[in-house]
Parts: structure tokens; sequence; C-alpha cells
């Protein structure tokens, strides 16, 4: 039978790589600085990217590799067209059993009732302040009722869990946290943040505008009290999450830069032009895309992925002089 499986994708690390990321569109309808230049940007010709048979190829294959999460990205996966017949292709799938979608939310409100339907059971709205002045200073763009309306969608549709994640940015969002911290309460919605990373299109990440997790964490207990550790039942998760002491709502932190968590990493990415990255921070990409239309076979392409894993470094090297930004911006490789 042509699906059987194969041995896991494993790198010389001894890291185990069953969860993959998919870029399904390298555009975006809001400009957030830490991903996206203001203007002017050049966005990948329609033709480049991925169909969906090519997506939905791919993903046969790599299932057989043990591939059985996936998370839906961008740009802004809702602006790529039908993503909901992606979606349903990609959950019949033999071997994958967990779909999540990363949005800005933007066009949630129209879209959450048909990605249900789909199959897509989780979901994270990127959403850094819930300030409508400080959201348009972020992502230079009109839209933060609609980023609401659509959270509130996603939960009359039936998501659960439904996860923002809010990026902390020194001298731009300290002032968030507290109503984050009061929203994660009232809201029943868990509240990640993530720590300011260098993949910004500007080059203009400074670790000076990093607010790190201990930071955040103390300022939000200092105002509600103690929060327990959760702890992590998947050790591959990148948050460390937590729970007001009195129960009532949940936070999490991603400390990609304090707190690098590369050890126990096992997510590779495909862009939306059919390039396959081991790490977010990869300086080289496999080419996929060329095995898609030129005819190759199952297996060059089983080749490629597992050549790509292997090439795997050992973590992403921020905290290094060593540390080279990659050329591709955030909105260029898939969040």
């Amino acid at each position: 039978c042509l699906m059987t499986s194969l041995p896991p994708l494993v790198d010389s690390f001894g890291r185990r790589h069953n969860n993959l990321r998919l870029s399904v569109t390298d555009r975006c309808n809001l400009r957030c600085f830490y991903c996206m230049p203001a203007d002017d940007v050049e966005f990948v010709a329609r033709e480049e990217l991925l169909t969906f048979e090519e997506i939905g190829r791919f993903v046969t294959v790599a299932a057989r590799l043990g591939v059985d999460k996936l998370r839906i990205t961008g740009g802004e996966p809702l602006v790529r067209r039908d993503l909901p017949v992606l979606i349903e292709k990609l959950a019949a799938i033999d071997g994958i059993q967990d779909i999540g979608l990363s949005t800005n939310g933007i066009l949630l409100g129209e879209q959450a009732r048909d990605l249900f339907a789909a199959g897509l059971r989780r979901i994270n709205v990127s959403l850094d302040a819930l300030d409508p002045v400080r959201f348009k200073e972020v992502t230079r763009r009109e839209g933060h009722e609609k980023v609401l309306e659509g959270l509130q969608a996603a939960k009359d549709a039936g998501f659960d869990p439904i996860k923002i994640n809010a990026v902390a940015i020194r001298g731009l969002t300290e002032d968030q946290l507290i109503p984050f911290g009061r929203f994660a309460r009232e809201s029943g919605v868990e509240v990640r943040f993530i720590e300011f990373m260098p993949l910004d299109a500007d080059n203009a990440w400074d670790r000076n505008r990093v607010l790190f997790a201990s930071e955040i964490r103390s300022r939000l207990e200092a105002e509600f009290g103690p929060l327990v550790a959760r702890g992590r039942p998947d050790p591959t998760a990148p948050s460390s999450d937590f729970e007001f002491a009195d129960g009532r709502g949940r936070v999490g932190f991603i400390a990609s830069v304090s707190e690098p968590f590369c050890g126990m990493c096992n997510r590779f990415r495909l862009t939306a032009d059919g390039k396959l990255r081991n790490c977010l921070f990869s300086l080289i990409e496999t080419d996929i895309k060329t095995i898609l239309r030129d005819g190759g076979t199952d297996e060059q392409m089983i080749e490629s992925i597992r050549s790509s894993i292997h090439e795997k470094a050992e973590g992403h090297e921020i905290n290094t002089a060593r540390f080279v930004q990659p050329d591709r911006p955030m909105f260029s490789i898939g969040g």
C-alpha cells in the first residue's frame, strides 16, 4: 500500500518532527511593523504559490513520515480564497490528527462557521493591543473592532480553545499587559505573550525592545495576584502556561528570546511558495515546489524532507554574536 508509514523525521539532535506549519499566502491585510514593511511590499506572484492540490500532496507524504499536526499560517491565511476547501482536504488525509490556524482575525467574523464546518478546531488570533490607538500603531491599519468581532464569531462557531497571541514590545505595548490580563480573566480566551523576535522587514529589531516573559509575569502578578504554573502536557509546546490563583483565566508566555525552547522543537515549515525551512530562523531553504511541478516522485520529496530535517541546527542563536537574521521577514516565511 502506498500509504505505509516510514521511519519518523528525526534530526541529528534526536528531535522528532511531527508538527508542520503551512503558509498559504504571503499577503496580509495588516502591516504590523515587526513582520512587514509599511509600504511597497513585494508579494510572491500568485502562480508561484502552491495550489491546494500541491499542498495536499506534500502533506500526504509528510504524514507518512509521522507528521500529524498542522498549523495553517500566512501572511494572513484568511485572504487565501476558499481556505475551508483546503482545510477539509487536509483533515481527510490519513494520519493528520490536529489542524490549527493562526490569523489576525480581521476576516474571522465572516469565515469562522465555514472553517469550523471544514474540520478546523483550534484558532490562534494575533492581537497585540486591546486599545484601538495602540492597535493602529502596531498594525498601521484600522480593524481593531473587526478582530474582536472575529473572536466572538469563533466562540459562537464552537472553537475551543481560542488563544490570543500578543507580541510584547518595550516602549510600545507595556500598557496593554494589564488589560490583556483582565481580558483573559473575563473572556475565557487564553492570552499568550510572545517576546519580540528579530524577523521584522525593516531589520530594526533591538534586544532592548524585548519585553521579557519574566517581567510580564511580574506585572500581571502585581495586579491580579499569583500565577500558578499549569505544567506542559506537551513538552514540545513553545508556551509556558499559567492560570490565575483564583482559577479565573489563563495566560501563557512564549519566551523565544529569553528562554529559547529549541531543544524540544518538533516544528518545520513550508512557505507559501513551496520552500521547506527546518527552523523559523533558518538561512537555508529546500525547494519542494520544483519536485511538485516538474514530475518529481514522492521518494524525491521524502529524501528532500529528510535531508532538510537532518541539517537542522541545534538552535536559533538569537542570543549569540553568531546570529544572522534571515533575509525573509516573517510574512514571507509564514508565521
